[in-house]
């Protein structure tokens, strides 16, 4: 193997991370060094065209739940909703509340397996087997072999998700069953029955996940807990009456890093007036911010840490108790990206508690769960919490109602600004002037700075595709003086 070349004295060189991997979609990553060797800056490229928009144009808006909600096979029931609760505005009505109870228990559903894919199959391989582990084994098989019991946990947790969401549409992904109006049926009472008898094990998971990784925060992970994005940004996200935790429905709450209320319901169907979203001609993701504070000082973060920030508390007891241990650990406002993790097993916890309660709810079985109209508004906004944040659908239709145009703000679109964020931090951390060397561990942690988000690109720009990685350090020449790959 011939030797690394020594990059010259005040070489500019770049860090290229191409593409990201255990993640949604495909981007890469590019870490910049300055003339003395140390980290001027990181950028977080998404190299998917964004299109999905376009050719929404023209369809009936009454299609627009199902087609939309094929952007993504892990997020289709968080684009099924906001593109029905779209159409309820647009038909101008009151939806019967059992569907309203039906909708939320699907948007638990899907909280619940998104947010299991991401804990145990995509980030706990880095905590469990360690940053610098081999990657060929620093996977869902490797954590098989390594922590069994958990790793069946995470993979039947996700399961009971996915069987939930089948069990209500018919489907585990792209289940067409929410459409403007309501629901297209109601739930069957053995599929009630049915769903109850797993929730204990759902929860003796969950608590075990949770103990389990509050016990590494203790410990071994007290480090990237303090260095893997954590800086004062605002935060929003839906909360309900009093400012309880919310996932489908409320009132858009946006504060600082103190956690003062600068907005306290953002006008959802004039979302435009109040968010913007600027562009970098180095990556096809937008970055949206808040209007009046302009594009950094208004960027905001969106998802799991994002709703528990905003919110005062959950509503459930086992919830609530883990938010009041949350915040002990971050404070009021917890600006650390890397306690995104704990947040969605608290998450997780909290959508338990909502299940079970919704399943005992004699309303539930009802079978009125759709209202019918026709078009009484040309435009229209949408709003629903995605297990990743915030999501907004906003269309135009004409007299027929067929769609004029579309616009659809993705939660890891919201992120976007935070995720470069993160990782220019984790590598002025972990980079060292003069380091040449491009070690599996350093490369490992500034992926896991974006894994922090759980950003799903196929969303955020509606393509799909895999890569495999090839890191490449360039001189200032643009000459190789150093590579690696990862199959």
């Amino acid at each position: 193997m011939e030797p690394t070349p020594t990059p010259p004295a005040g070489a500019r060189r770049t860090i290229l991370i191409d593409p990201v991997t255990r993640i949604e979609g495909h981007a890469k990553i590019t870490i910049h060094l300055g003339e003395n060797g140390a980290v001027e800056g990181a950028r977080f490229h998404v190299t998917e065209y964004r299109g999905f928009e376009r050719f929404c144009e023209g369809r009936p808006f009454t299609e627009m739940a199902a087609i939309t909600a094929r952007i993504c096979g892990i997020c289709p029931v968080s684009h099924l909703l906001a593109a029905a609760k779209t159409g309820d505005r647009i038909l101008s009505v009151t939806i019967p509340p059992t569907a309203v109870k039906l909708r939320r228990l699907l948007n638990l559903a899907q909280i619940i397996q998104s947010h299991a894919l991401s804990f145990f199959h995509l980030s706990s391989p880095d905590f469990l087997l360690g940053w610098d582990s081999d990657p060929a084994k620093r996977n869902i098989f490797g954590l098989i072999a390594a922590d069994p019991e958990l790793a069946r946990g995470g993979i039947r947790l996700r399961q009971f998700g996915q069987e939930l969401i089948e069990r209500l549409g018919g489907r585990k992904i792209h289940a067409a069953w929410a459409v403007p109006g309501g629901v297209r049926s109601p739930l069957d009472p053995a599929d009630r029955e049915a769903i109850q008898a797993r929730l204990p094990e759902a929860f003796a998971t969950t608590n075990a996940a949770l103990d389990r990784f509050k016990g590494l925060l203790d410990g071994p992970l007290a480090v990237e807990a303090a260095t893997f994005g954590c800086f004062p940004s605002l935060f929003m996200g839906l909360v309900g009456a009093d400012g309880r935790w919310e996932h489908y429905d409320g009132d858009l709450r946006l504060i600082d890093a103190v956690g003062a209320v600068l907005a306290e319901a953002l006008p959802q169907q004039r979302i435009s007036e109040v968010l913007a979203e600027a562009v970098e001609p180095w990556t096809y993701l937008k970055f949206p911010y808040y209007r009046p504070l302009g594009p950094e000082a208004g960027s905001y973060r969106v998802g799991p840490l994002a709703r528990l920030n905003v919110c005062t508390r959950i509503g459930t007891e086992r919830a609530d108790a883990e938010l009041l241990e949350l915040r002990q650990r971050g404070g009021r406002v917890v600006t650390s990206s890397f306690y995104y993790h704990l947040a969605r097993l608290i998450e997780i916890l909290a959508a338990l508690e909502a299940i079970e309660a919704l399943l005992d709810d004699p309303e539930i079985c009802t079978r009125h769960v759709r209202a019918h109209a026709g078009v009484n508004t040309f435009e229209a906004v949408g709003v629903s919490e995605a297990p990743r944040g915030t999501l907004f659908h906003h269309y135009r239709v004409n007299a027929n109602g067929l769609i004029e145009a579309v616009n659809l703000i993705i939660a890891t679109g919201q992120n976007n600004r935070a995720m470069n964020l993160t990782i220019t931090q984790i590598a002025r951390n972990h980079i060292q002037p003069g380091q040449t060397e491009i070690a599996e561990g350093l490369l490992n942690r500034v992926e896991a700075g974006i894994r922090c988000f759980d950003p799903c690109l196929s969303c955020s720009t509606h393509a799909a595709g895999q890569m495999p990685l090839y890191v490449q350090l360039l001189g200032p020449g643009g000459e190789l003086l150093n590579e690696r790959w990862r199959d």
